[in-house]
This record gives structure tokens, C-alpha cells and sequence, in this order.
């Protein structure tokens, strides 16, 4: 079985998603946005793309990944 891809070089590739923030956002645009995929064989995966380029790449994680890297990352 073949590796799940890890990263698509854009994130307009990825259809029909809805990107989320996180709440502590100021609006400024620089952060990060969200969004799970639900379809094809990359469905359950969590995209994480730059606000700031949402055309850019996005970056592929499983959910246990994505909750351990923010686990990890002090709360200011």
C-alpha cells in the first residue's frame, strides 16, 4: 500500500473543505487555517495552510500527529 501524501503543493487542490482559524486569531492574517478532509484517500487527514498564502501548499497531518504537535506548543 502506498504512502499517504504528506503535503499537496496547493491548497486550492483541495476541494469543497472549510478552512477554520483558531479563535485566538487577531484577524491580521498571520496564521494558520485548518481544514479535515473528507473524501478520497487522504479523508480523516487534517490540511494546515498558511492564511497568509491560501493558495499556497498545505501540509497533511494525521488528527493523533496534529494533537500531539499542539500538545506540545506553549499557550500564550
Amino acid at each position: 500500500m502506498p504512502a499517504l501524501p504528506r503535503h499537496v503543493p496547493s491548497s486550492t487542490d483541495l476541494h469543497g473543505l472549510r478552512w477554520l482559524r483558531s479563535s485566538y486569531s487577531t484577524g491580521a492574517n498571520n496564521c494558520v487555517e485548518t481544514a479535515r478532509l473528507v473524501a478520497g484517500r487522504s479523508a480523516g487527514l487534517l490540511a494546515v495552510r498558511d492564511s497568509k498564502n491560501p493558495a499556497g501548499p498545505a501540509l497533511l497531518f494525521s488528527p493523533e500527529s496534529w494533537a500531539g504537535f499542539t500538545a506540545a506548543v506553549p499557550h500564550i
